[in-house]
């Protein structure tokens, strides 16, 4: 069982790379049920060899460029938790899926504070707060609106220039955590990141554990309104090694959905190379 605040029980890399290279990423011609059961099965896998309970993970399905057709089939599939990268992409097939109960809608790209106010009216969650100002933006907007938005702050632990996200030892990062009391309408409830790509997944088990050791010297302080329950970690590529270093939500979507046809700027899941 895994405890937070303690390692996950380590997993010989060379294991874990064999047992993902035999399954792959995604099978061709499979549907998308069988590619969720499929994905469900390796993060079954992956908790058992870092000792963990598989139920405490979640599995999000990134559905940015697909279509509503797509998504209720994952739906269909059993599949809640959904992820989308653009506000305006996300507007333009929201209508078609308000029907399904129980769906949970993140936005998992960058967030700009001028678009604070639709994303809160589209969105269950924000897992890319890297500001102050955007905090303070979703948090009139959510009051405005009369709901509560759940976020995740976003860690850019590879320092790169090209992503969003703040650095772990940032000002900024130290005011979120410290403004959390005062946003009576978010709920803070952990730590986001993509790391840089590697081709072998292996290349990110680094960033992932670094960002859990940040979030465990935070949730050490017991910060009032800050909970870090959440860990964000691990993408179609590596989704396994993130499990094995701790994730509690792994964001899939090539693996589920299929490859997409055009990479844009600043995806969540292709600020990286296709998977």
């Amino acid at each position: 069982m895994f405890v937070w605040g303690r390692a996950p029980s380590p997993v010989q890399p060379s294991e874990a790379r064999q047992l993902r290279q035999r399954r792959g990423n995604c099978f061709p011609y499979m549907s998308i049920a069988e590619n969720i059961a499929q994905v469900r099965e390796r993060i079954a896998a992956a908790a058992r060899r870092a000792g963990r309970n598989a139920d405490e993970i979640t599995l999000m399905g990134v559905s940015k460029t697909f279509p509503a057709e797509s998504i209720r089939e994952a739906y269909a599939a059993g599949l809640r938790v959904f992820g989308e990268n653009r506000v305006q992409e996300f507007a333009g097939k929201a209508d078609a899926l308000r029907d399904l109960l129980n769906a949970e809608w993140h936005l998992i790209g960058h967030l700009q504070s001028n678009k604070a106010a639709k994303a809160t009216e589209l969105f269950d969650a924000i897992d890319s707060v890297d500001s102050v100002r955007l905090a303070e933006k979703l948090n009139a907007s959510a009051e405005s609106a009369g709901k509560t938005l759940s976020v995740l702050i976003e860690i850019n632990v590879g320092g790169e220039t090209a992503k969003s996200g703040i650095a772990p030892s940032s000002g900024e990062l130290e005011q979120i955590l410290l403004g959390a009391p005062r946003w009576k309408n978010l709920t803070v409830r952990g730590l986001m990141t993509v790391p840089p790509y590697s081709e072998d997944p292996e290349g990110a088990r680094s960033y992932f554990r670094q960002l859990r050791e940040v979030r465990d010297q935070i949730a050490a302080r017991n910060l009032s309104g800050a909970s870090m329950s959440g860990l964000s970690m691990g993408m179609s590529h590596d989704f396994e090694v993130a499990i094995e270093e701790g994730a509690t939500c792994v964001r899939v979507g090539t693996a589920i959905f299929g490859e997409r046809e055009q990479i844009h700027h600043g995806d969540t899941e292709a600020r990286r190379k296709p998977k």
